[in-house]
């Protein structure tokens, strides 16, 4: 899995990608849509690298890669959005990605080039990074899911299949947009406890979902089946998402048939996405506690059992006109008890084909402590318990005017950390 592009002695010279703090060091090399905002134009994929923004579609013409197979990547970067590039194989991104490693190294011969194409991450104006065809989101945080069904099943808060099927259901793939994600809060019906029957109005416990986003590579054909290897290769790479969640529409809606209304109004990904090559070092064992069930043939793997989980910081934090940036909570991906290759064999296991662009959610990532939660629905306890911040104002769930900010990182002794920027999105008011 490790190549020359994960070296930690490696400098670019962007000196910004050099000063050991930034997300976008030379060895993370992510890509988005994006473009100047100045410009008219269309966006196009590019790259980011300390605090600039480096476009590829202009380097296609200059002659520079070294194989065919990043010249044909580095052609598809033309397009305003990357499906041409996920459809592509795992030998096409690691070929353009060790290129852009390479052009962007200290004493390359294109920087003089490249230098000129460099602009601001504060000047870009981001899309979607792809069409999204299709989002499913899955409950992959068994203490999410055992803090959740605390609250409405204390003696049993795990359904019984939980522990040997990901589950997870179709979401709404229109709703999503990138970070900077401006919403009204959603209305919709929702029922009271001491109500005889529902009522029509703004949702009054709106909700975040801290969760890794990934996206497919590779199309599967209808009736195939994926391997967990399989998966694996159709595993571009990975975002933040932030899938909002209206709690009392929720609540009246999902019997019998799950999320609905109450998930559908917007979801939030980071602009950018980082590559699963990018991640390779910080892979780690996927285990289970003695005791728990070994998964099912199909969901197992050696390679997943040696490097299926992702060491992956996630924080959430609120900021409003009243509350000033202050961290809600803090998680690790690794703690999930399904891998994305388990998510996504899983998803195929029946035949579904999935399609180049399609986006899987993790479900809310929740770690084994309580002010690990990656919801409010978890840190207030069903909203029994508000949370107090340091001027003296409340949430049990959020205001009008509310900013939710996620951030990611990976770090481990020996290679550079990587980051993922970070997901920020507001409420706004209902509409009338």
């Amino acid at each position: 899995m490790l190549n020359a592009t994960h070296d930690p002695r490696l400098k670019s010279w962007v000196e910004s990608a050099n000063d050991g703090v930034t997300d976008f060091p030379i060895q993370n090399l992510p890509f988005a849509s994006a473009k100047k905002s100045s410009d008219k134009g269309e966006c196009s994929i590019v790259t980011a690298i300390g605090d600039q923004i480096l476009p590829l579609a202009p380097i296609a013409a200059l002659n520079v890669a070294s194989t065919p197979l990043s010249q044909e990547a580095l052609e598809c970067c033309k397009e305003p959005e990357m499906n041409k590039l996920m459809a592509l194989t795992p030998a096409h991104w690691s070929a353009l990605r060790t290129d852009i490693s390479r052009w962007l190294q200290v004493g390359s011969e294109t920087q003089p080039a490249l230098q000129s194409l460099l602009y601001s991450q504060n000047e870009a104006q981001f899309k979607r990074p792809c069409q999204i065809g299709d989002y499913t989101d899955f409950y992959a945080s068994i203490h999410h899911a055992t803090a959740v069904g605390r609250l409405f099943r204390p003696d049993n808060p795990l359904l019984p299949n939980y522990k040997w099927v990901p589950i997870g259901y179709h979401g709404r793939a229109s709703s999503i947009d990138v970070s900077g994600q401006q919403f009204h809060r959603p209305k919709g019906q929702t029922k009271a406890p001491d109500a005889t029957e529902p009522s029509f109005g703004p949702c009054k416990r709106l909700d975040y979902e801290l969760e890794v986003g990934f996206f497919i590579g590779q199309n599967n054909e209808l009736g195939e089946p994926l391997t967990m290897e399989e998966a694996e290769q159709r595993l571009f790479g990975l975002c933040l998402l932030n899938d909002w969640s209206a709690r009392d529409i929720q609540a009246w809606e999902y019997q019998p048939l799950g999320p609905f209304l109450a998930k559908s109004f917007a979801s939030t990904i980071s602009p950018w996405v980082i590559t699963a090559e990018a991640l390779a070092p910080f892979r780690a064992p996927f285990v289970r506690e003695q005791g728990e069930p070994e998964p099912m043939p199909h969901l197992d793997s050696e390679y997943n059992q040696q490097y299926g989980a992702i060491d992956m910081e996630l924080t959430c934090s609120i900021e409003a006109a009243d509350v000033p940036l202050t961290q809600l909570s803090q998680s690790n991906f690794k703690d999930a008890y399904w891998s994305v290759a388990q998510m996504i064999t899983h998803h195929a296991s029946n035949g579904c084909n999935l399609m180049a662009g399609d986006l899987m959610g993790s479900g809310t990532q929740s770690g084994p402590t309580p002010e690990q939660a990656g919801s409010l629905l978890e840190l207030t306890q069903g909203g029994k318990k508000p949370i107090a911040f340091e001027n003296g104002q409340q949430r049990t769930f959020l205001n009008d005017g509310d900013s939710i900010i996620m951030t990611g990182y990976c770090k481990r002794e020996g290679y550079v950390r990587i980051g993922f920027g970070e997901v920020r999105s507001t409420i706004l008011p209902a509409k009338p």
